[in-house]
């Protein structure tokens, strides 16, 4: 199976999967192909250099870790980004949305532990 993180999920599973839902370890930990979006790190870098606590990390950082530990990173195409405009207005967050889009476009389940991001049908799978 092919998981997309979101962003929390990575950053949690970076800092420590301690603060990862039970429901997320369970899945990364199983042999499943794990995704990171490079949306994630744009997000990522733009409020770290705004200075949100929530994302005090260097996205290069962050980028060189997924990738020694065998994530594959998703790229952001234009048909990522023109499949946005066909999402209900349910979430208003610009990186979420890509990343739903991204998920839904690509076939690859998002994982995330925001309520609001799975409401959207699709390949979307809340995790506890």
């Amino acid at each position: 199976m092919k998981y997309l993180l979101d962003t929390h999920l990575l950053i949690w599973a970076s800092e420590s999967t301690d603060r990862l839902p039970s429901g997320a370890r369970g899945l990364m930990f199983a042999n499943h192909e794990l995704f990171f979006s490079v949306a994630s790190l744009w997000e990522i870098a733009i409020k770290n250099g705004r200075n949100y606590p929530n994302f005090r990390m260097d996205a290069r950082v962050l980028r060189r870790g997924l990738l020694d530990n065998g994530y594959h990173e998703l790229p952001i195409l234009s048909q990522h980004v023109v499949d946005i405009d066909n999402l209900p207005p349910i979430h208003k967050d610009p990186f979420d949305r890509l990343l739903i889009a991204q998920a839904m476009a690509e076939g690859i389940t998002l994982l995330t532990a925001d309520a609001t991001v799975a409401q959207y049908s699709g390949p979307i799978q809340l995790v506890r």
